[in-house]
């Protein structure tokens, strides 16, 4: 059996750590390699660094964050927001990222998921999908940071990017994000029953509980964690802990 994975993700703008609710009414929370050290010594599988400016304007910024953590992290680096080309991935795998998140730009140019496998592998493709509930009970894949409904069938689309290439799929619930209201549990089951390759929850976490909840009850392989690190409500190897005693598989202390 494998083990679950918990993965501290950061939201990154202007270079700092910050989070909001359904990805608005920021706040900073820190330095992105200072709390991604602390959470890999409170035992975190790896770490999400997500670019949420995704401008790209000043690139710079983001590969100095990408170097120093590639250079005081032994976790595996994840980086996404405003990737858009092979180049942005060369880039940001040179800068020492094991793996690329990739989200908008492959709804625009699906073949990109391809692409980007053929020339770095599949492992390190990671398909970030946002979705929402429509009124028909299905989820609607959205872009631009959750602002534009693409009217793609969220399992449709995350059928097709198992087929391209992607390695992983960190799955988003916009109705979820930021509400600390527990994770989509529903919406999870509808993609893991439907893939083979590693499914991430994400959004909505809001207590040690819901982590339980969300591999108890869908085969997600990994859960996807901001608020309840960064604000030090509970850490990862309190969740850990609560997950052995649930008897779920993980990765034990450093």
């Amino acid at each position: 059996m494998l083990t679950k994975r918990i993965i501290p993700c950061l939201d990154i703008k202007d270079g700092k750590v910050v989070k909001g609710v359904n990805f608005v009414g920021l706040t900073e929370v820190g330095d992105p390699v200072d709390l991604a050290k602390r959470y890999e010594q409170q035992c975190g599988d790896e770490v999400v660094f997500l670019d949420i400016t995704a401008s790209y304007e000043d690139r710079n910024i983001m590969k100095e964050i990408i170097e120093r953590g590639a250079k005081e992290l032994s976790i595996p680096l994840a980086v996404g927001g405003g990737i858009r080309t092979l180049d942005d991935f060369r880039m940001i795998l040179a800068s020492g990222a094991d793996k690329v998140s990739v989200n908008s730009s492959a709804i625009a140019n699906p073949l990109l998921i391809k692409e980007a496998a053929n020339e770095f592998g599949v492992q390190c493709v990671v398909v970030a999908i946002d979705a929402k509930k429509n009124e028909k009970g299905n989820y609607d894949v959205y872009v631009k940071g959750g602002r534009e409904n693409t009217g793609i069938d969220l399992v449709t689309w995350a059928k097709q990017c198992e087929q391209l290439g992607a390695g992983e799929i960190l799955l988003t619930s916009m109705d979820g994000d930021g509400t600390k209201a527990g994770y989509d549990i529903d919406m999870i089951n509808a993609v893991c029953s439907v893939v083979d390759i590693p499914v991430i929850a994400s959004g909505g976490c809001g207590s040690i509980q819901h982590i339980v909840d969300v591999f108890q009850q869908t085969n997600c392989d990994a859960a996807l964690v901001a608020s309840l690190f960064h604000y030090n409500e509970a850490s990862v190897q309190d969740v850990k802990d609560a997950l052995l005693e649930a008897g779920i598989q993980v990765r034990r202390t450093n």
